[in-house]
């Protein structure tokens, strides 16, 4: 991070970057299951959201939320632990996102 000066005494910095969040008919989401790195156990990877991390927060807790499973947000990528795909799928298609089942 940079060091900023400024002499304006109202002067607010805003290092969080605009980024505007498609609908869910623009996305192109892709639905991958993995076990690499992980133990061994299985888990679903939504790659490929674009959008600010406030709206992927958001996501993410939907669908861990109606999973009832754990996982986390980071990146554009969305983690659910566990074989959920096809629960994860309908939840999405519910939510009018555009997706497809890569890999697996």
């Amino acid at each position: 991070m940079s060091i900023i000066f400024s002499t304006n005494p109202n002067f607010k910095f805003d290092d969080s970057p605009n980024i505007e969040t498609l609908s869910p008919e623009q996305q192109d989401l892709r639905v991958h299951r993995e076990t690499k790195h992980r133990g061994g156990k299985t888990a679903i990877v939504i790659k490929g959201f674009v959008g600010n991390d406030h709206d992927l927060q958001k996501l993410a807790k939907e669908l861990k939320t109606k999973c009832g499973v754990g996982g986390s947000a980071k990146d554009g990528e969305i983690i659910i632990q566990g074989d959920v795909r096809d629960k994860v799928c309908d939840i999405l298609t519910k939510l009018n996102y555009k997706f497809k089942k890569a890999g697996g």
